[in-house]
């Protein structure tokens, strides 16, 4: 949970920094997604990279962790983000002053933030194990990452039925 908090918060701050300077510039849908995109991306690896050095990591393995940790994190959370902001009827062409800017972000951030939260865990459980295994001496690890997160079934109808993903 907390790194999707930490994710939330860098993402926020770009996103938001982000759009108010394109708005602000008046820039095209595309060039504001992008700047806020970059931005998103910049602010959610620093604020991972400032507390696991402050946890005592040194710089290299602390941006190793911040980009294992963070890249799709922060990609789903972009994505939802700024494909509720374009879904928004005329959120990318409001004004600063106006409130469908400042609702449809908020919004937006809201949404990323829930379809984020499962994506985070499974990442942080799959590092875990992968950092369990390595401290354990294994000469290879293989991570198979068939995630259906929308599809999962968790209940057997019938005897001998297996337990998988199905569409």
């Amino acid at each position: 949970f907390q790194a999707t908090v930490h994710c939330l918060t860098g993402c926020a701050i770009g996103e938001i920094l982000g759009m108010v300077i394109a708005t602000a510039l008046d820039w095209s849908d595309a060039a504001s997604i992008a700047l806020a995109v970059v931005l998103a991306f910049f602010f959610g690896y620093l604020l991972t990279y400032v507390g696991v050095r402050r946890a005592g990591m040194d710089v290299r393995t602390a941006v190793r962790t911040a980009l294992a940790a963070d890249t799709l994190s922060i990609l789903v959370m972009e994505v939802v983000d700024n494909g509720v902001l374009l879904a928004v009827p005329g959120a990318m062409h409001a004004g600063l002053l106006d409130a469908l800017f400042w609702g449809a972000l908020a919004f937006a951030l809201a949404v990323a933030f829930v379809v984020t939260v499962p994506v985070n865990k499974w990442v942080m459980e799959t590092l875990v194990m992968v950092d369990a295994l390595k401290r354990g001496s294994a000469k290879r690890i293989t991570v198979v990452l068939p995630f259906y997160p929308y599809a999962r079934q968790d209940k057997k109808h019938r005897g001998r039925e297996p337990i998988s993903a199905r569409r």
